[in-house]
């Protein structure tokens, strides 16, 4: 990093989102590691947040909207920004460029909106001495460390194929804006892949995949926009990229339904209404469907080789934010460099490793035969 990461404040973490299951956690990483964090959020819930950061010995700033912490960035100089607000899209923009010249900025981005918008931010970020990091959460990193590692030391592949399977456990409480938003988001831009190393529309829930686990348990996936395909591709070069996701609907019904409701939703009144409505369904607690969490590669190269690699984590949610909290110390400790990167782009595949997972990477298959079958 160049000598402009002097004009923020040396080592403060600010966590937007704080009060958030994934922004509480992030600070109790750090706060574990000796770090105090700077918890932002609004005045409503401003004497909750004051409390808070006092018990940790830090404190906290009170700022309403985006361009009210927008704001209070420039003004009071961070040396790193954690963005859990969410609504990436329309916050990353804004609060990255808050942060320059000098601060760091990262955010949980795993969309096909938000995250090329960020990375479109590198020459500037460059510039600015600042890094910029998005996808900083289970699924970018977990899919992106296998490929890379898979890649290591062999030319570029002629396909890349992922999925992103991660096992959450619920707390009692609303869906909320930020998980409905995406969920929406989903629906109305569709399924993508790469073919001819160019991004092109795909159906929402193709590729459908009935996946046997390292752990001998079983895991349904799908296409959808993620931004795994995005990291895939540029961890690997390769012209032909596919990626599906547990969260992608997997039924019969649902993926038959999807690209209508993507249609109907596509109309903003439609939008707003969903979009409201599902923010304040209310969700229970609910234990995470299997013991682990997974990331899973496969890489096909010209000539036929095949590798395939696995990421083991735990809870999806909680290896998240041990990621964000790993991305934003290394921030802070001024490791890195100025630019706007994915976390294994950055960071390489072992801070998947330094978060908590742990890779199982069988050997190549020769083009003869077989592994895990695709549908």
């Amino acid at each position: 990093m160049t000598d402009t990461t002097q004009s923020a404040r040396s080592g403060e973490i600010w966590i937007l989102g704080a009060s958030g299951r994934i922004g509480a956690a992030v600070t109790a990483h750090l706060a574990a590691q000796g770090l105090k964090p700077v918890l932002v959020g609004r005045e409503s819930g401003g004497d909750r947040l004051r409390k808070t950061a006092a018990d940790l010995g830090t404190h906290a700033v009170i700022a309403d909207g985006v361009d009210g912490i927008a704001a209070e960035i420039t003004r009071q100089r961070p040396a790193v920004v954690f963005n859990g607000i969410g609504n990436y899209a329309e916050t990353a923009p804004t609060l990255a460029r808050a942060c320059m010249p000098g601060g760091h900025y990262l955010d949980l981005a795993a969309d096909l909106t938000a995250a090329p918008r960020l990375l479109d931010l590198h020459q500037e970020a460059e510039r600015a001495g600042s890094t910029l990091v998005t996808g900083s959460g289970f699924g970018v990193l977990a899919t992106e460390a296998v490929v890379i590692k898979l890649c290591e030391d062999r030319p570029t592949p002629a396909a890349v194929h992922v999925d992103a399977l991660a096992s959450v456990s619920l707390n009692a409480g609303v869906v909320g804006v930020a998980f409905a938003a995406s969920m929406i988001d989903m629906l109305t831009t569709g399924g993508r892949r790469y073919t001819g190393g160019r991004m092109v529309t795909a159906r929402l829930g193709a590729d459908l995949q009935n996946l046997t686990l390292p752990d001998g348990q079983q895991a349904k996936s799908a296409s959808a926009p993620t931004a795994e395909l995005l990291a895939a591709h540029r961890a690997s070069n390769a012209p032909s990229v596919t990626v599906t996701t547990g969260m992608a609907p997997t039924s019969p019904v649902l993926r038959a339904v999807a690209p209508l409701a993507g249609k109907l939703l596509s109309i903003e009144p439609l939008r707003r209404f969903a979009l409201d409505q599902m923010a304040k369904a209310k969700m229970k607690d609910t234990p995470r469907p299997r013991q682990h969490s997974w990331g899973h590669a496969v890489v096909t190269w010209p000539d036929g080789i095949r590798r395939e690699g696995w990421l083991r984590a735990d809870d999806g949610m909680d290896y998240t934010a041990s990621v964000a909290a790993a991305v934003a110390a290394k921030l802070a400790c001024g490791e890195g460099q100025s630019g706007a990167y994915t976390p294994g782009a950055l960071f390489g595949a072992s801070l998947a490793e330094q978060a908590g997972g742990q890779f199982c990477l069988p050997h190549e298959t020769p083009p003869a035969q077989s592994g895990t079958v695709i549908d």
